[in-house]
């Protein structure tokens, strides 16, 4: 029979995390979100409670829609307490031994028939697949960040993902009110494959001194009606997960037009990660945004 998903396990509680346990939970599935520290365990159910609120505030959802969503998440501290749920969904830092290691432990607490998903949003799904004890039940599921604004959901399978997976991962993304788009399995997917780059090639334009941090955004804001600049978009998404997908696309496609811009390397090590650093192109720290060059 094929496995009916009805509870979630969302590994990794910060942005992208606690997002897709939020449309989880407004979509009648109950969910377990997990996070190596318990302490952005509660930050991101805290979050949650905030985004679900301003909602309800513009009419999206009613507050009876947004408790009983609210009462659908509990906090696993531990990855024994995911053991109970039909699919998980790994939702850590952009780096592949972390995903790996936290694949082989979730292995030895699942159900056997339970999926296992990852939403990296570059790295091999077949790699990922092969550090479990069912490739065949292992997909990636990429959302799209902010998770509850955002329509797309990448589907990727490994060379191993079998069919009974892939159709009840459709079902899932399209149960959450979500649009999927299939890609394949090569290094950054679909969006990221197109966009990483476009980004990499904006540092590139700033650090050569074609234009500024404001002029740069601005043109593309105006010029190709783009809704954010693509460095303010950056700090958006994080510098250090912008560089783990251009170092993924570098590395797997072995072409010189994705290496990372050297700005964007020195803005990483410098600790200057974007918004969640308050700190990346712009500084976040004042009233306003204001470009750091």
């Amino acid at each position: 029979m094929p496995l009916e998903i009805k509870k979630v396990g969302v590994i990794g509680a910060g942005q992208m995390g606690n997002g897709i346990a939020h449309v989880c939970a407004l979509a009648g599935y109950d969910v377990a979100l997990n996070d190596a520290d318990p302490d952005r365990i509660r930050s991101g159910l805290a979050t949650i409670n905030g985004n679900m609120a301003k909602q309800v505030a513009k009419g999206f959802v009613s507050e009876t829609d947004r408790q009983e969503a609210l009462a659908r998440i509990v906090a696993a501290d531990k990855t024994e307490d995911l053991g109970d749920c039909d699919l998980v969904i790994e939702s850590a830092t952009e780096r592949e031994e972390v995903k790996r290691k936290i694949f082989s432990a979730l292995c030895q607490v699942v159900k056997p028939e339970a999926i296992l998903a990852s939403n990296t949003s570059s790295i091999s799904i077949t790699r990922l697949a092969a550090a479990t004890d069912r490739p065949e039940r292992f997909i990636g599921i990429h959302f799209m960040n902010p998770v509850p604004l955002m329509e797309l959901v990448e589907l990727v399978r490994g060379i191993a993902t079998d069919d009974e997976t892939f159709e009840a991962s459709k079902t899932f993304v399209t149960r959450l009110h979500k649009t999927y788009a299939v890609a394949e399995d090569f290094p950054a997917f679909i969006v990221n494959r197109i966009l990483l780059p476009m980004i990499n090639e904006a540092i590139y334009t700033l650090y050569e001194g074609v234009g500024s941090v404001d002029s740069i955004d601005r043109a593309m804001k105006l010029g190709a009606n783009h809704p954010m600049g693509p460095l303010q978009l950056a700090d958006f998404i994080g510098l250090d997960t912008c560089l783990a997908v251009m170092q993924v696309l570098h590395e797997g496609l072995a072409d010189s037009k994705y290496r990372p811009c050297p700005l964007l390397v020195k803005y990483v090590e410098a600790g200057w990660l974007g918004r969640k650093t308050q700190r990346g192109f712009y500084d976040y720290r004042g009233e306003k945004p204001v470009p750091t060059r």
